[in-house]
C-alpha cells in the first residue's frame, strides 16, 4: 500500500508543477486562465496563443505522465510484479495535479493530454498493449476531424482507453492478476471518469448544440 501512496504523491507534484499551459502562458507574459475559456489546457492555449504553443502544451502535459512513470520504474519497477498498477496510480496522481494544482488555487486543466500520457506508458507493456494507445488516438482524430468537436474527440478517445483496457484485462492480456487486475481497472475507471467530470460543461453544450467547433468564431470562449 505504501508504494501506491508514494507514487500517487510523486505523480501529483509532477502533474502540478509541470503546468504546460500555465508555463507557456507566462512565457508569453499572460495568465492563460484569464483568456478564452479560462482553462489551462491544450485547446485553450492553441486558440489563444497559436498552434505551436498548443502543441508544446500538449507535449509537456503528456510528457509529465511519462516522466512520472519513469521515476516510478526506477524506484519500484525492478523488483515489482505489478508495475503497471503503480504506473496507473502515478498517472492518476499526475492528472489530479494537472487538474488541481496547489499553487494555482487548484485551477488547472482538464487532464486529456495527461491521460494520453498514461496511455503511452501502458503501450510499452507486452501483449499488444500499444493497440490501446493507437485506437484511442485514432478515435480522437477521426471524431475531431469528422465532427469538428475537439471535446467530443477527447471524450470518446479516453473512453476508448477504458473500454480496451477492460477488454485486455478480461482477455488476460495485462501483466497483472488477481486483486491487482481488478484494482487496475478501478484506477483506470477513475482516470477516465475525471476527464468526463472535468468536461461536464462541454458535455452539456454538446447536448444543447452550442459547443464550439474547430475554426468557429464565437463571442465568448467556452471550450478548453
Amino acid at each position: 500500500m505504501i508504494e501506491r501512496i508514494i507514487v500517487l504523491i510523486i505523480g501529483y507534484f509532477i502533474g502540478a508543477l509541470i503546468q504546460g499551459g500555465f508555463l507557456i502562458g507566462k512565457f508569453n507574459k499572460i495568465d492563460i486562465r484569464n483568456y478564452g475559456s479560462g482553462n489551462a489546457g491544450t485547446t485553450n492555449v492553441m486558440r489563444t496563443l497559436g498552434k505551436k504553443a498548443g502543441f508544446l502544451t500538449y507535449f509537456l502535459d503528456t510528457f509529465k505522465a511519462i516522466l512520472s512513470c519513469i521515476i516510478v520504474h526506477f524506484l519500484f519497477g525492478k523488483n515489482c510484479d505489478y508495475e503497471l498498477l503503480l504506473f496507473l496510480y502515478s498517472g492518476l496522481g499526475v492528472i489530479l495535479g494537472h487538474n488541481f494544482p496547489f499553487y494555482l488555487k487548484f485551477k488547472g486543466g482538464k487532464g486529456i493530454a495527461a491521460t494520453s500520457g498514461v496511455a503511452f506508458t501502458i503501450s510499452i507493456f507486452p501483449q499488444h498493449c500499444w493497440i490501446i494507445l493507437v485506437a484511442a488516438m485514432a478515435t480522437f482524430f477521426i471524431v475531431m476531424f469528422t465532427t469538428k468537436y475537439v471535446s467530443l474527440g477527447s471524450l470518446l478517445g479516453i473512453g476508448m482507453i477504458l473500454v480496451l483496457f477492460i477488454t485486455w484485462a478480461f482477455l488476460g492480456l495485462l501483466p497483472l492478476s488477481g486483486s491487482h487486475l481488478y484494482e487496475a481497472c478501478i484506477i483506470m475507471f477513475l482516470i477516465v471518469a475525471l476527464g468526463y467530470i472535468r468536461h461536464s460543461g462541454n458535455i452539456k453544450r454538446l447536448m444543447n448544440g452550442t459547443e464550439r467547433k474547430i475554426g468557429q468564431k464565437k463571442k465568448e470562449e467556452q471550450n478548453g
